[in-house]
């Protein structure tokens, strides 16, 4: 292939096997030679990851609601230009995003702003005909995306193939590119807020492999390529941002407990002049030489044993924070940041103590959706006004924080609920918020300049009793 094209995999809903799929076509095509990039429309951190595993390089979100059309076009222009396939895998639904009532967010929305065709996966364990009713509802919904083949997942056997290919031939535009049997070794491991993280291994060579033999047997790998589309020739030409000189070292927080970060992110932080350190709350006994922390989300509370127990650690991060040091965190590191973490089972363990209240994951409330955030005062992450957008996605609640803790975030949920919100304690800011830096550049231009201030600081000997 002499240049870059494109599929889209969506769904009819969520866990009809996007994932699976997607990644059995990335290795598929991996092994017959290709250079395969992957993409995940939405807010996930997860299946990134495992695109990652599959094709050994980045894959980057595509959100239109958190980061707009011009964003979406120039990472996939960016991304892909030296690729022969990029494969998108959308999120939920194809028609699931921001609202019920607009396409802001979905998977749709990318597939016409890319100009790409549509894989639609179908779970047609419980359905004949029907498969077929569902398909041209998909294609009639929205006449304006272009819905061009079908991969039918857990088939019942040939008989049961042959009918549903019949019925989606004789009713439907799309044709039916595969048909994929039930296979649990290939399903991956799911558990609270999604699946098993790809740096936890459960992707293994033979996995991989299975994955691919599957899509082999069940696939038209040849169709697909037939169908695949170059990115709209609007995206070219916006060439990739070329780091600055570097004017701050970031500690990136980043080990199993604290995985979730996007490329996005990191890179726009690199752009603006910061040169990132990586170091485990796990692990590490002591903290790099830096002048900021940046603590991402992940699962702290399926560690919150191995964290509390390293106490030098946790000391090490309050006493950072008491000297000043400018400190970003988000979800999993609000977590680890607040005084303590109680588990599922009740037991609670102590964390670095700087927010000060607990976080309980009994009983289990979950929050999920689309945040803009506007900042009511100054941060780290820009001055009062600034507005960016993110989403929220967590099963811990956190006890009620003291009135005396400044609020530096004003939050408005797509229901229209309205509270305040991002903790700032001295030149910390805490909160659930997963911020997307693409939604608004400044915020990591912001958070570079305020880690490079020589004065934010103080440069003494630690405290011998770091205040709690």
């Amino acid at each position: 292939m002499t240049s870059p094209r494109l599929l889209i995999v969506a769904g009819v809903a969520s866990g009809v096997g996007k994932t699976t799929v997607t990644l059995g076509l990335l290795e598929a095509f991996r092994r017959r030679g290709l250079i395969v990039q992957g993409f995940k429309v939405g807010p996930d951190f997860i299946d990134p990851g495992f695109h990652e595993v599959v094709t050994g390089r980045g894959s980057y979100n595509l959100d239109g609601w958190m980061c707009g059309r011009d964003h979406v076009l120039a990472t996939v222009a960016r991304h892909a230009a030296d690729a022969d396939l990029a494969i998108v895998e959308g999120v939920m639904g194809c028609f699931d995003g921001l609202d019920a009532t607009s396409d802001e967010g979905s998977t749709a929305q990318v597939a016409k702003w890319l100009g790409a065709p549509v894989v639609l996966v179908v779970d047609v364990q419980a359905q004949a005909r029907s498969a077929a009713a569902v398909v041209r509802g998909f294609e009639e919904f929205d006449p304006a995306l272009t819905l061009a083949a079908v991969i039918a997942n857990r088939v019942g056997g040939d008989g049961h193939a042959r009918g549903i290919r019949d019925a989606v031939a004789a009713r439907c535009r799309a044709r039916v590119v595969g048909t994929l049997p039930y296979d649990p070794v290939v399903t991956l491991i799911e558990r609270h807020l999604g699946l098993v993280t790809a740096g936890e291994g459960g992707l293994t060579d033979d996995r991989r492999a299975r994955l691919a033999d599957l899509i082999e047997r069940g696939v038209d790998l040849d169709a697909l390529l037939e169908l695949a589309v170059p990115p709209p020739a609007s995206a070219h030409g916006m060439g990739p941002t070329i780091p600055a000189a570097s004017r701050a070292r970031i500690g990136v927080a980043h080990d199993a407990a604290f995985c979730f970060y996007y490329r996005d992110n990191l890179a726009l932080l690199r752009a603006a002049g910061a040169e990132l350190v990586y170091w485990s709350p796990l692990s590490d006994r002591t903290l790099p030489d830096v002048d900021g922390l940046y603590l991402g989300g992940g699962y702290p509370e399926l560690h919150a044993a191995a964290l509390g127990a390293n106490r030098p650690m946790r000391d090490a991060v309050r006493v950072f924070a008491a000297e000043g040091g400018a400190i970003y965190a988000e979800c999993g590191g609000l977590m680890y940041l607040a005084e303590a973490i109680e588990d599922v089972d009740g037991a609670t363990h102590p964390m670095v103590g700087l927010l000060p209240a607990t976080v309980r994951m009994r009983p289990r409330r979950l929050s999920l959706g689309y945040t803009e955030v506007t900042l009511q005062a100054g941060s780290p992450l820009g001055p009062a006004g600034t507005v960016a957008r993110g989403h929220e996605f967590h099963l811990s609640t956190l006890d009620p924080v003291p009135a005396s803790v400044s609020r530096g975030y004003r939050l408005r949920r797509r229901q229209g609920e309205e509270r305040d919100e991002g903790y700032r304690i001295g030149n910390a800011l805490m909160s659930y918020v997963h911020l997307h830096f693409a939604s608004n550049p400044g915020l990591a231009t912001s958070f570079v300049a305020a880690c490079a201030r020589p004065s934010q600081r103080l440069r003494g000997e630690p405290m011998e009793n770091p205040p709690r």
